[in-house]
């Protein structure tokens, strides 16, 4: 946790993972984040994987340091109060449909300068997930060696689309400070997927060759880079992108002589072209294959540390947890009371910054805890007021 963003008030109401993603990341730089459900929690509120309690471990970790506001949004007493806090603090974030209650223009009625970053599906409103959107840019078909679609584990369209949001939000917020002006950003999961497609050159690519890239299984494109299993049965990822990791890679394995035969024979030299190393990997994957397999991996690791070149085993998730350099000693890691009551590593920000000292990661909320606090501080009712709200079941408390 840091709090280079103390003092942003940002309202949430979301589910699932883009939006709640960037509210997450938000708070994790101190902005004061507010979500609003349903009492009673939202459709992603017991979300897999969950403990025998059946409380979401997904849930209380995409929502660490935010508070939470509970409301009947099914009644309209409800809605309008969601509709009041957001004009009253300014700031909102919402996978929310376009349209309805809460449509930017509704919201902006008596807050002009209010700013909005809507999460989408497609940009015409339709629904979508990151697995479909995934499908739809054709991953799946580049994946494994085929010929079936391969659909990765990792939502990673969710994930781009959520540091997106806050990354707009902020912007937003910079074109405010200078004219004044609020606005609604959307963010299309699909547009987001399309377009890293087209930053990475995969449009440019399928249109200049007017065909489908190979499916190279566990190969890099374009690199030499692959998976190999040593002698004691350990796949590896080995990975080359400089001249000086090809070269210390040939010396490691002394393959130096059968690398120079390979060159002699199709008149060719990798010492520095990525590209010819990925064109004659026919000839160079059996001979590296031969000399990982006749050494053990510890052997191996040592020799590649050395030589500053890129490789890491495969192993489970479980393993990985379990990995202190990864989360025991990992400073991005802390302690944190968690509703559920589990007690496991928690995450704070991702980045580093070293003039700033790092505060611990914070817990989720329970669903309504801070719904007397909010509705008291930023729509200014009084505890009479939130008491009737309450036994009428319009909002909820933890």
């Amino acid at each position: 946790m840091y709090n280079l963003l103390s003092g942003l008030p940002i309202i949430e109401a979301s589910s699932f993972v883009a939006s709640p993603t960037a509210g997450l990341y938000l708070a994790q730089f101190g902005a004061e984040v507010i979500r609003v459900d349903q009492i009673g929690g939202g459709p992603d509120f017991r979300r897999w994987p969950v403990t025998a309690e059946n409380d979401s471990l997904y849930w209380e970790n995409l929502n660490r340091a935010k508070k939470s506001v509970a409301l009947d949004l099914g009644r309209p007493e409800g809605r309008e109060l969601l509709q009041e806090l957001v004009r009253a603090t300014g700031q909102f974030i919402t996978n929310f449909p376009v349209g309805g209650f809460l449509s930017h223009d509704t919201l902006a009625t008596g807050r002009a300068d209010l700013i909005t970053v809507r999460v989408m599906g497609w940009a015409d409103g339709s629904p979508a997930l990151d697995y479909t959107v995934n499908n739809s840019v054709g991953y799946p078909m580049l994946t494994g060696a085929g010929p079936d679609p391969v659909n990765h584990v990792l939502p990673a369209w969710d994930l781009l689309t959520g540091a997106y949001a806050a990354f707009a939000l902020l912007a937003a917020i910079q074109r405010r400070s200078v004219s004044g002006e609020g606005g609604e950003v959307r963010i299309p999961l699909s547009d987001v997927a399309i377009g890293t497609v087209a930053n990475l050159g995969g449009i440019a690519e399928m249109l200049y060759s007017g065909e489908n890239r190979p499916r190279v299984g566990n190969a890099v494109y374009g690199l030499f880079g692959r998976d190999f299993v040593t002698r004691d049965g350990k796949r590896t990822m080995i990975v080359v992108v400089t001249p000086r990791q090809w070269a210390n890679l040939i010396a490691a394995l002394n393959l130096g002589d059968a690398i120079a035969s390979i060159e002699t024979a199709r008149g060719v030299s990798f010492a520095k072209d990525d590209g010819l190393r990925f064109d004659h990997r026919d000839a160079l994957y059996p001979l590296f294959e031969t000399a990982i397999a006749a050494r053990d991996h510890a052997d191996l690791a040592a020799a590649f540390d050395a030589g500053g070149i890129v490789h890491s085993p495969y192993r489970t998730m479980l393993d990985a947890v379990q990995d202190p350099a990864l989360v025991a000693n990992n400073p991005i890691f802390g302690a944190a009371e968690n509703p559920s009551g589990f007690a496991y590593p928690a995450a704070g920000a991702f980045s580093t910054i070293p003039q700033v000292d790092r505060e611990p990661p914070r817990a989720a909320p329970r669903n309504g805890q801070h719904t007397e606090e909010v509705l008291s501080s930023r729509l200014s009712l009084s505890s009479g007021q939130i008491a009737r709200l309450i036994d009428a079941g319009i909002a909820g408390v933890a």
